[in-house]
Formats: C-alpha cells, sequence, structure tokens
C-alpha cells in the first residue's frame, strides 16, 4: 500500500440532505491526506466550498478504521470518513450517509435500486441504508441509549439553564424541551450551549418543540433546531432528529407512537422505531441531493 499523500487539486461533489450540508471526494483506494486545517478549510464558508462537514468515499479495506467495520459485517465495502466543519472526526451522521449512498451510486461506485440496501462502515458501526425511490433513503440506526442522570443546558435566549435528556444514536445527544415555538425562534446558538456536567466528547444539543397536536394520524410531530459539535447551528442534524423523536418518545410515556415527523429549518425528516433481531431500532428516512460538483485547489 502506498503512502498517502496530498493532492494540488480535489475533484468534489456539493451534496445535502435538507440542508445539512457536504463537500465528498471520491478516495477509494485510501490514497489522499488530508489533515484536519485542510478539512476545515475546504468547509470553511468564506474561504473555502462551505459545508457542515466534508466525506471522504473510501473502501474499508483501505485504513485501520475500516477493519472493525469487516469484522462486523464482511459487505460493509465503503467507508463514510466523516469530518465536521472543524476537521474533527465524528462518528456518524444520519443526513452524511444518505447522501454519501447517492454519491456512491452517481459515481458509479455502488449500484442500488429502489428497495435495496447497502451496508456502510463508519466509526459508530455498520449502518445499513436502503434506498427509498430515486431520491429518499433510510438509514437504520441501530439501537440507542438514554443515558441516566440530568444535563443542564445554557443557551443563548433562554432566561435559565434547561434540564436535557442525554442519548446516545451512534454519536452523543442532549435534547432539551421547549414550551412554545417563539422560545426555540428566540435562541441565539451562535455559540454552543454550555451543559454540565460537560460530556467528555461534547455533543449535539436539540431544542425540540411539539407540534398541537403532538399526534397526529397516529404520528408524531416535532419541531426542532440543533448546535452540533465541530460545526455549530445547522439546518439539520440526522441523528439529532432520531435524538429529539426518542427523547420526546421517553417523555410522552408507553401510549408514544412508533413513528415521527420531524420539522427542522431545512425540511423534514422521518423517525421510526422498528424490532430487528428483537431489538428496537431507530430508522431515520428523507431525501439526499448532490447540487454541483467542482474542483478544489489545495
Amino acid at each position: 500500500m502506498s503512502s498517502p499523500t496530498t493532492p494540488s487539486h480535489l475533484a468534489f461533489v456539493k451534496g445535502h440532505g435538507t440542508g445539512n450540508d457536504f463537500v465528498l471526494f471520491s478516495d477509494p483506494e485510501g490514497d489522499i491526506d488530508l489533515d484536519p486545517a485542510e478539512l476545515a478549510a475546504i468547509a470553511d464558508r468564506r474561504f473555502g466550498v462551505g459545508a457542515d462537514g466534508v466525506i471522504r468515499a473510501v473502501r474499508s479495506s483501505r485504513l485501520p478504521e475500516g477493519a472493525a467495520s469487516l469484522a462486523e459485517d464482511p459487505a460493509a465495502e465503503w467507508f463514510m470518513d466523516y469530518h465536521n466543519a472543524d476537521g474533527s472526526p465524528a462518528e456518524m451522521c444520519g443526513n452524511g450517509i444518505r447522501v454519501y449512498a447517492a454519491f456512491l451510486i452517481d459515481h458509479g461506485l455502488l449500484s442500488l435500486v429502489p428497495g435495496e440496501a447497502v451496508s456502510i462502515g463508519t466509526r459508530a458501526g455498520v449502518k445499513r441504508v436502503r434506498r427509498l425511490t430515486e431520491d429518499d433513503f433510510e438509514v437504520d440506526l441501530g439501537p440507542w441509549i438514554v443515558l441516566t442522570g440530568e444535563v443542564r443546558v445554557a443557551a443563548g435566549g433562554l432566561d435559565v439553564p434547561r434540564p436535557g435528556l442525554a442519548l446516545g444514536v451512534g454519536n452523543p445527544h442532549v435534547v432539551v424541551a421547549l414550551s412554545a415555538d417563539d422560545e426555540l425562534e428566540g435562541l441565539d446558538l451562535s455559540t454552543g450551549p454550555a451543559l454540565q456536567p460537560t460530556p467528555p466528547e461534547g455533543a449535539n444539543v436539540e431544542f425540540v418543540v411539539p407540534a398541537d397536536p403532538l399526534i397526529e394520524d397516529g404520528v408524531g410531530r416535532i419541531r426542532m433546531r440543533v448546535h452540533e459539535r465541530g460545526s455549530g447551528e445547522t439546518l439539520s442534524c440526522g441523528t439529532g432528529a432520531a435524538a429529539a423523536a426518542l427523547a420526546t418518545r421517553h417523555w410522552a410515556g408507553t401510549t408514544a407512537p412508533d413513528a415521527w415527523r420531524v420539522r427542522v429549518p431545512g425540511g423534514e425528516l422521518g423517525v421510526r422505531v422498528a424490532d430487528v433481531d428483537g431489538q428496537p431500532h431507530v430508522f431515520l428516512s428523507g431525501p439526499a441531493a448532490l447540487v454541483f460538483d467542482g474542483e478544489l485547489e489545495l
């Protein structure tokens, strides 16, 4: 295996899932080595392409993190090497993995017709992505964890810190319930919310308002804004939408539905809970769009 190098030019594609946007590039054999500063420069909205994250398409067999994916599922040929806008690596991205699947299909690296699913490696384990329609995908995010102990969340626009529920959905989240739309719209998320106690790896923070009525035709409905660690406020967060729905379902109790619609500033996402091999999993569905391609001089 040759040593990875930094190329002088990088061919890329810009894509998004409900406004959560990404720069994607193809590196099947793991030949490209970009450090955190270079990745952050690509994601910079003033001096680079601009994105909430950067995704490298690389075969699982070509990088150390992919070995665990192949051990879990030998069919996980492709690994989603995801980095936040600040260049830091992230475990998973629910919107990003749908856009990643669309990118692999568009570049002829994967054949997937509606109804078929593929295993994709991530730092949070192997995830199954199913193509629902031409432009819509659903990812099985797997089991989730509701953590014990209350987290206090202080954020711009809130008069006092609010209690939050900590969940693990492949990556860490804290969900805060607000009482009304004006509280949600009055948030200032230009700086990150302060969490007490502070999670050791940080966390994405979701602020949620239930619709009125909360449940309509058997489907729960909520609105959400999110501040993502390493990226700031984004128009959408896939795993955050799942965490927000799961938290609301947890608070609502045993009569809560398994299907949810989550309205984010960039659109709407679907979340559902279903058993897989006798264990409850959470699924996220929504669109994936590839917007334009280009070449960047590094």
